[in-house]
């Protein structure tokens, strides 16, 4: 991953409130995707909108990989589930400059909102083709006003040149989405 247009730390508050829960509430776009015992990563997860319903929803015996490129977003994330049994579930992952550096493998894996930050997109795509379990899912959400229908489609270009296949995401007012799967 880059720090090249990177949405800063200090704007974490942003991105976590009550009015994107209702305009993007994770429970109805992420329930159709994930079930018990799933490994789930969460790239770009920020201050953890999308992680703590993520660690819900694979329970127990599911783990859920939080990754982010800058520390104090994780620092966040790890105040917000103190305490509590996502703590358990959740495992704060720093992506190294250029890349996530992570080792395993996800039944499903998250980029919302984080894609246009990527300067190579296309080794991006392939990296995250090689942390997909065979039968894995990657959701790819963009933002209405950060990304245009072109540069969206030039994404799903460079995803197609890693060896994903690309297929229709959930429809969400305005977003561009997509799900991304192996060949």
């Amino acid at each position: 991953m880059n720090t090249h247009h990177v949405c800063p730390a200090a704007l974490a508050g942003a991105l976590d409130n009550r009015l994107r829960r209702w305009l993007q509430d994770p429970g109805r776009i992420l329930r159709p995707y994930l079930r018990e015992g799933m490994t789930a990563l969460d790239l770009g997860c920020g201050p953890g909108f999308f992680t703590v319903d993520m660690a819900r929803m694979v329970g127990p015996a599911g783990r859920v990989i939080a990754c982010d490129l800058q520390q104090g977003m994780l620092d966040r994330l790890r105040t917000k589930i103190s305490g509590t049994t996502m703590e358990g579930r959740v495992t704060l992952h720093r992506c190294e400059e250029g890349r996530i550096g992570w080792n395993g493998s996800a039944d499903f894996i998250l980029a919302f909102y984080v894609i246009h930050e990527i300067p190579d997109q296309q080794a991006l795509y392939a990296e995250l083709l090689s942390l997909l379990h065979p039968d894995g899912q990657l959701l790819v959400v963009e933002p209405p006003l950060h990304v245009s229908a072109r540069a969206f489609s030039q994404s799903m270009a460079a995803a197609e040149a890693a060896g994903l296949k690309i297929g229709s995401g959930p429809e969400i007012l305005w977003h561009k989405t997509a799900l991304l799967t192996r060949p």
